[in-house]
């Protein structure tokens, strides 16, 4: 990671080294049963997964931005987005990302990039008019701390087992169904063919559940990063509970087309009340919120 002034924090740190640990755990026995199961077949699966994750690595800011509509705005489009995201690197000694404004009326902001060389921070316009300067700086902190701390590339990496897991189900039904045709043994082609799909979804589930722990820790990290590199966790509070409140008058249907990229909001777009907390890409509002207020205790404020 490159050196910046975000305040670390060792103890989420620890929290998401284990999640990740356990993703890559689960992957090493994953390939491993694959190869054994798949035959001479695993290694055409593997590059073409290789592909898909190099292509999503490698491209998704691109891919975050066009989904989201996020579009480019110089310093003279968007002077007071551009002035904040000025003051913040400046104060964190970080390179300054691409600055972008989406068209829609729902409050909330994300940061895409795989490192920071070709990072991007988007605000949404129903999000700049509805927040106070602070408020909004606040926010945009939040989202810088994730490019920093290179999280877009960390929850890339995370989320990579369970594409390849889909993957892998598609190609063992392909190369299964072939090989039952061809194998004297079909007992034990048939199966082959019911083994595969069941393991490869146990596996996408257990790495969706590890990496939405592993995306609430570092969603109380950036919290807790932005609040202390701004000095003012208040605000960043008070962003929150408004950003919160105000989803609740935004068009079920607005909120249903985002909900596909809560993992990259700074608070989910749409979650409902009936979800658990387990499935959630995001920690509950008074977590985060209770952490804002020990923070401000600390520093006095």
């Amino acid at each position: 990671m490159a050196r910046t002034r975000y305040a670390p924090d060792h103890g989420l740190a620890r929290r998401m080294v284990t999640t990740m640990f356990f993703i890559g755990l689960l992957y090493v026995v994953f390939v491993g049963v694959l190869i054994v199961a798949l035959g001479r077949a695993w290694p055409l699966v593997l590059i073409i997964a290789g592909g898909v994750f190099v292509a999503q690595f490698w491209f998704s800011d691109k891919i975050a931005a066009f989904s989201m509509g996020a579009k480019e705005v110089t310093p003279e489009q968007a002077p007071e987005l551009h002035g904040a995201v000025d003051r913040l690197c400046a104060l964190a000694d970080m390179p300054k990302p691409r600055v972008a404004i989406a068209e829609t009326d729902v409050p909330n902001a994300f940061a895409t990039g795989r490192n920071q060389k070709n990072s991007m921070v988007c605000a949404t316009t129903g999000l700049m008019r509805r927040l106070e300067p602070d408020e909004l700086e606040g926010v945009l902190s939040h989202e810088l701390s994730h490019v920093a701390h290179r999280d877009v590339a960390v929850m890339t990496i995370a989320s990579f087992l369970g594409v390849l897991a889909g993957m892998m189900t598609r190609m063992a039904l392909w190369t299964g169904i072939g090989r039952a045709g061809r194998s004297s043994n079909n007992n034990g082609a048939q199966l082959l063919l019911l083994l595969i799909p069941l393991i490869s979804a146990l596996v996408y589930v257990v790495s969706f559940l590890l990496t939405r722990l592993l995306s609430r820790y570092r969603e109380l990290s950036a919290d807790r990063a932005g609040a202390l590199l701004t000095g003012k966790p208040s605000a960043l509070s008070s962003a929150l509970t408004k950003i919160s409140g105000e989803m609740s008058r935004i068009p079920t249907r607005d909120l249903r087309q985002q909900e596909a990229f809560n993992a990259f909001y700074f608070v989910p777009a749409f979650s409902g009340e009936s979800l658990a907390a387990l499935l959630s890409s995001h920690p509950p509002l008074e977590k985060r919120l209770d952490q804002l207020g020990r923070i401000s205790a600390q520093l006095g404020r």
